[in-house]
């Protein structure tokens, strides 16, 4: 099969081009730099992993269930469509959904690779720079992850939803060195780690908790590189320039709620678009869902300083304000024990495989003898 072969639609002979604005920033400072930011580094450098041994490739995965979830956590489950389809159509659906779901966290890591790319040339200080440089790494080892997991697991490529290009592009073509931050490292990121946060925990394919554990171990150190980076540069702002922020992150946060309500499958599969996007906007739980999705980012946008009423009254009118009540530290930590934890559980599991290789060896030896 060619790999052209995989893709919902075909894929451009040309690459996405978006112009970029602003300076490559060099400081001769060499001996300065902020503890946290250092430190943050450190860990960057110290939690580095491959993507090809750290993976259990060969656990099965089941394509047209890719999370394992019941069928009550589909998107529209209990609607008229759901009601007509056959058991063949729903698997169809199952196939297509993961596939876009897949596809959209692989677009969104291909992004953060370009604009932490940018970040190392853009950013002013030197600790930062050092960050961002590991962060590159992370990115292009989590595009490479789901590349594979979408190639192998399931089969199937869906193009980049147009919410997440958009925000993609404003963030990478402002001159200003700080919004490639705010798109990426607070909202596009703070999305995606709520979403594999998600899925990690209530997912029952053992593949997917695996590479999610991971993948989000990563991402916590990039949000909170972020939060650390933004905050003390945005409380020297004046009045006019945080609300230029804020209104950026107003319109972020309302395609980021949109990019994640799946319109693509149902187009592509012929659906009623229209009455599926409704049955989707007013089920229960989508909007349990879509609250969730934002527990990374209205705590994160509170604590960098970016606080107005604007901003308050968007997540209001989204049913996440409560969100800002999340503590950001404590998520954190959990990511890196779970992670720590789905290791440690590898390492008894291939512990035990072999105490069971050597006492059927020690067995066949003594009946040999």
């Amino acid at each position: 099969m060619s790999s052209y072969e995989l893709y919902t639609s075909p894929v451009p002979g040309d690459t996405w081009n978006v112009p970029m604005a602003g300076d490559a920033r060099f400081t001769w400072e060499y001996d300065g730099g902020r503890d946290r930011l250092l430190n943050l580094y450190q860990k960057g450098k110290d939690k580095q992993w491959d993507a090809q041994k750290r993976i259990d490739w060969d656990l099965e995965v089941d394509p047209h269930n890719v999370t394992g979830l019941p069928e009550q956590f589909n998107p529209l489950f209990g609607s008229d469509f759901w009601e007509r389809m056959t058991q063949k159509e729903r698997d169809e659906y199952g196939l297509h959904q993961s596939s876009w779901l897949f596809s959209q966290f692989l677009h969104g890591e291909q992004g953060a690779l370009n604009v932490s790319a940018r970040i190392v040339q853009s950013v002013p200080d030197l600790d930062s720079k050092f960050y961002a440089a590991t962060q590159t790494m992370d990115e292009a080892r989590h595009v490479e992850l789901y590349t594979r997991f979408v190639h192998e697991k399931i089969g199937m490529y869906y193009p980049i939803n147009q919410d997440l290009a958009k925000l993609l592009a404003e963030s990478l073509e402002d001159s200003r060195w700080d919004l490639p931050y705010l798109g990426m490292q607070v909202l596009i990121e703070g999305l995606a780690l709520a979403a594999f946060g998600l899925f990690r925990d209530m997912s029952t394919t053992p593949l997917v908790k695996q590479l999610l554990a991971y993948v989000m171990q990563d991402e916590a150190r990039h949000v909170a590189f972020g939060r650390l980076a933004l905050k003390d540069y945005y409380a020297e702002l004046t009045e006019k320039e945080r609300a230029e922020r804020e209104e950026f992150v107003v319109e972020g946060c309302y395609l980021m709620r949109d990019r994640f309500k799946g319109r693509e499958v149902f187009e592509q599969l012929g659906m009623p678009v229209k009455e599926c996007m409704e049955y989707v906007d007013n089920s229960e739980m989508h909007q349990l869902y879509q609250s969730l999705l934002f527990s990374r980012i209205v705590p994160c946008v509170r604590d960098v300083g970016l606080w107005g009423e604007k901003v308050q009254a968007a997540y209001a009118e989204m049913g996440v304000l409560d969100n800002a009540k999340g503590d950001l530290e404590a998520l954190m930590r959990q990511d890196e024990e779970i992670a720590d934890k789905v290791d440690e559980e590898r390492y008894q599991q291939e512990l035990a495989a072999r105490k069971n290789e050597v006492e059927e060896a020690i067995a066949l030896g003594g009946a040999a003898g």
